[in-house]
């Protein structure tokens, strides 16, 4: 039942990869009064929230409760090393290719894998 439900899962991603986006750039709202560093921090913060980097992090800062600001940077270090390689190779990616081979390509290959889950191989 598990690998039925998980297939439709990724057949149904690739079927939302096809919708277009709605908002453009003219249409997109100005920053909060948070600016814009505030509002990504916020963002941030509410998607990686309970991940299991943040519960290693805290772990380790209980196990290690006088040294726990060095754990705090070594983890947001190490979180920062990363993802900013792919922050900036994902924006060169996105000047020089269209976003709709972007999206063609993501639902092609989350429609391969929901039929590869479906099948079982």
């Amino acid at each position: 039942m598990l690998r039925w439900i998980l297939g439709g899962s990724f057949i149904a991603m690739a079927a939302w990869m096809l919708i277009p986006d709605k908002l453009d750039d003219d249409d997109a709202p100005g920053a909060s009064h948070f600016g814009v560093f505030g509002t990504t921090v916020i963002a941030f913060f509410l998607a990686e929230m309970g991940d299991k980097t943040q519960i290693a992090t805290v772990m380790l800062a209980a196990r290690f409760t006088q040294d726990y600001v060095w754990v705090v940077a070594g983890t947001t270090l190490g979180m920062m090393l990363a993802n900013a390689p792919v922050v900036w190779l994902g924006d060169k990616i996105v000047r020089r290719v269209p976003i709709k081979l972007v999206h063609g390509i993501s639902a092609a290959i989350f429609l391969v894998l929901g039929i590869v889950m479906i099948i079982g191989w």
